[in-house]
C-alpha cells in the first residue's frame, strides 16, 4: 500500500481497500505519527453520491427485533447494507458510522464476535466510527442503533 503525504501537511492519505479495487475515490486520512486504528478509520473523504440512513435497529421486515445484543447488531448491519443497497451503494462506500449503544460493557465483552459480524457484513473496510452509549433507544428492547452513511463514487 502506498501512503501519499500532500506537502507541507501532517496527513498522509491512505487508499482504501474500495480503491484499491473498484476505483473508488473514497481515502483514509491517517495524521502523521498517529498510530493505525484497528476496526476503524480516524477519517475518510470521498467525492460521489451522498447516501444516508437514519438510526437502524436490528428488527426484521415484520419488526421483530433480533435476540440479544450480537443478534442485533448482525440484523442491523444486514439492514444497513440493504438500504445501501436500494441507492446502488455497497458497505465499500460507507464513509460513517455511528453506533449507539445501550451498555457499552456488552459491546466491549463480545468485540470478538462483533468484528467477525461485521466482516461477515462489510468485508474489511473500515469507514469512521462512533460509538455512544445511551440511556435507551426509542424501541425499548432495542439495544443498539446504527446510522450510516456512505459515497458512491461518481
Amino acid at each position: 500500500m502506498s501512503v501519499t503525504t500532500p506537502k507541507g501537511s501532517h496527513l498522509a492519505v491512505l487508499p482504501t481497500a474500495a480503491e484499491d479495487e473498484i476505483g473508488s475515490r473514497a481515502q483514509v486520512l491517517q495524521p502523521s505519527g498517529w498510530p493505525l486504528p484497528k476496526g476503524y478509520a480516524n477519517g475518510l473523504a470521498a467525492v460521489g453520491r451522498i447516501v444516508v440512513t437514519g438510526g437502524v435497529i436490528g428488527w426484521d421486515a415484520e419488526q421483530r427485533l433480533a435476540q440479544g445484543f450480537v443478534g442485533q447488531v448482525r440484523q442491523t448491519l444486514s439492514n444497513i447494507a440493504e438500504i445501501l443497497a436500494e441507492a446502488g451503494a455497497r458497505p465499500e462506500h460507507l464513509v460513517r458510522l455511528t453506533w449507539y449503544v445501550v451498555d457499552m460493557e456488552e459491546y466491549l465483552t463480545n468485540l470478538k464476535e462483533l468484528g467477525k459480524i461485521y466482516r461477515a457484513a462489510f468485508g474489511t473496510h473500515y469507514p469512521a466510527m462512533a460509538l455512544v452509549q445511551v440511556v435507551r433507544l426509542v424501541e425499548k428492547a432495542a439495544r443498539v442503533e446504527i446510522e450510516a452513511t456512505a459515497v458512491i463514487p461518481h
